[in-house]
């Protein structure tokens, strides 16, 4: 099995036609008819049923589909970051991280990192826990940060820091009386949240669900420093991760009470596939990171 004969199959099938499948592929009909009947021939199965306008992929095709668009993915990949050294620019690590390591871990890393490797370039993108987990795992990126109550798969992990969700309030709330709190007693609150699209919100609203409410938001806002302000400011209490809200705990503007629920006790780690798929400088940033 050649190149070649995955892009004639990813074309084909995307043109639904051999014909300009072939031409897309930059075959001569015969060549690309000839091709595809040898790979049928070779793995014992039917790729493609023709009719008399055109072909459909069978189901063994589109599992041969599948994976010839992962290797285009990954060519296309290479030939990029190629170009980038050749450019003097490095290897580029493709990152996605969840809330709470957007706004708390990955800034200083990433500075630090790239500091001690000029040629290096980092592709951060922020997206839910979950999703991140689907990205690894399909390398559409090399490095998720990640919070462990999610489900992980068979990915690799390397644990960063704990990373608790706590209820966030001002010193002189009753709420901060008690050691601990479980989410349905304070979910009937004013709430201080953040945009509807973050992944940390997405996160919290979802455990809401089962309890047969959601919270009340007073407002939506856009970071967590800026939720920590309306907090401060006496507008509603709100739910984030402990780490991220350090510096208002130790100036004694905030004040968190820890949740006893199961989902709020979670740790964040890196995530990847395995050592073999990692580029020299994704290794090194992996390392970097669970320093």
């Amino acid at each position: 099995m050649e190149l070649i004969d995955l892009e004639l199959v990813t074309a084909v099938a995307e043109t639904g036609s051999i014909t300009h499948g072939a031409a897309r592929a930059r075959l001569s009909l015969p060549a690309a008819s000839g091709r595809i009947r040898a790979l049928e021939r070779a793995l014992g199965v039917t790729l493609f049923d023709r009719g008399r306008r055109g072909v459909t992929v069978t189901p063994a095709g589109q599992l041969l589909l599948r994976h010839a668009r992962a290797v285009g993915r990954s060519v296309d990949r290479l030939r990029v970051e190629l170009g980038e050294y050749t450019q003097g620019h490095g290897a580029t690590v493709r990152v996605q991280a969840n809330t709470a390591a957007t706004a708390s871990v990955v800034p200083a890393v990433a500075v630090s990192f790239l500091t001690a490797h000029p040629a290096a370039r980092i592709d951060l993108e922020e997206r839910p826990s979950h999703r991140i987990v689907a990205a690894v795992a399909e390398h559409r990126a090399d490095l998720g940060i990640v919070a462990d109550s999610v489900d992980l798969g068979q990915l690799h992990t390397r644990v960063l820091r704990p990373d608790p969700l706590v209820v966030v309030t001002v010193p002189d709330d009753p709420l901060t009386r008690n050691p601990t709190v479980a989410f349905a007693d304070v979910v009937g609150r004013a709430f201080v949240g953040l945009n509807r699209s973050d992944p940390l919100q997405e996160h919290v609203e979802s455990h809401a669900r089962p309890l047969g409410t959601r919270p009340t938001y007073r407002v939506r806002l856009p970071g967590i420093d800026i939720a920590c302000r309306a907090v401060a400011a006496g507008i509603g209490i709100a739910v984030l991760p402990r780490h991220s809200i350090q510096s208002w705990l130790a100036a004694g503007t905030l004040a968190a009470v820890p949740l006893t629920d199961p989902w709020a006790d979670r740790r964040l780690v890196v995530c990847y596939t395995d050592d073999r798929d990692l580029s020299e400088t994704a290794r090194a940033l992996r390392d970097h990171l669970s320093r």
